[in-house]
């Protein structure tokens, strides 16, 4: 009997060590050993489960074992650079948890230095294979570029004077009448700018991508209906 005792304990023990191992392999964002296409999956799935409203419990259960688990170490999977906008907010949109996604988020999802050593730091130093540049819909930053006459003034004139050359380039795409095409073609427009310029703009990033370790990839985010989709 007190054999038998011991068997269910250790059984029970070794149990209890897989939840752990599982629960920490999820907090830590699976990031070890996760390519780039894979971690975009993961994000893409995570989109369909918040427009179906299917979330997952889990990004909420067991929230004292996953800080703990993430207290000395952090391996997200992706570096998501999308507006401020309190509308778009990654680790809702994307149903993800502690540890998952190295979110920066600033008005117009445009890098300035700061921005860019942020994204360095998660590709190089914690090793996120993927980084999505995220757009969204009737952007105010955007806007506000379009709207702009003369010299605006100031700090959001830095935001305005970076996303100017998007709003250029739009105006030469779209010849239409229709503002609101107009600033959804300068969105559009604006995050693969933004794309093509974190290469040009950082050593770091550029030698990344050209090893093949790391992928940049573009998308929008629908305000209607809750969708990312990816550009081509």
């Amino acid at each position: 009997m007190a054999g038998i005792t011991r068997n269910i304990l250790k059984v029970a023990a070794v149990a209890a060590v897989g939840t752990l191992l599982s629960v920490a392999a999820f907090a830590s964002g699976n990031g070890v050993g996760m390519n780039a296409d894979e971690a975009l999956q993961k994000l893409m799935k995570g989109n369909k489960q918040f427009v179906d409203q299917q979330q997952t419990r889990q990004t909420l259960c067991d929230l004292t074992t996953t800080r703990q688990s993430l207290a000395n170490s952090q391996k997200p999977y992706a570096v998501i650079l999308s507006c401020s906008d309190s509308r778009v907010p990654p680790e809702i949109i994307f149903n993800k948890g502690l540890g998952e996604i190295f979110v920066i988020r600033v008005a117009g999802n445009i890098p300035d230095p700061i921005v860019l050593g942020s994204i360095e730091y998660a590709v190089e130093h914690i090793g996120s294979p993927l980084v999505m540049v995220l757009g969204h819909e009737r952007c105010g930053a955007v806007t506000a570029a379009v709207d702009a006459k003369g010299k605006p003034e100031g700090n959001i004139g830095a935001i305005i004077k970076t996303i100017t050359p998007a709003v250029k380039t739009a105006r030469k795409e779209y010849t239409g009448k229709d503002k609101a095409q107009l600033i959804e073609t300068a969105v559009d427009v604006n995050v693969r700018l933004v794309a093509a310029n974190l290469t040009k703009q950082s050593s770091v990033i550029k030698h990344l991508v050209k090893e093949g370790k790391v992928k940049i990839v573009t998308a929008k985010y629908d305000l209607d209906d809750g969708t990312v989709t990816l550009f081509k």
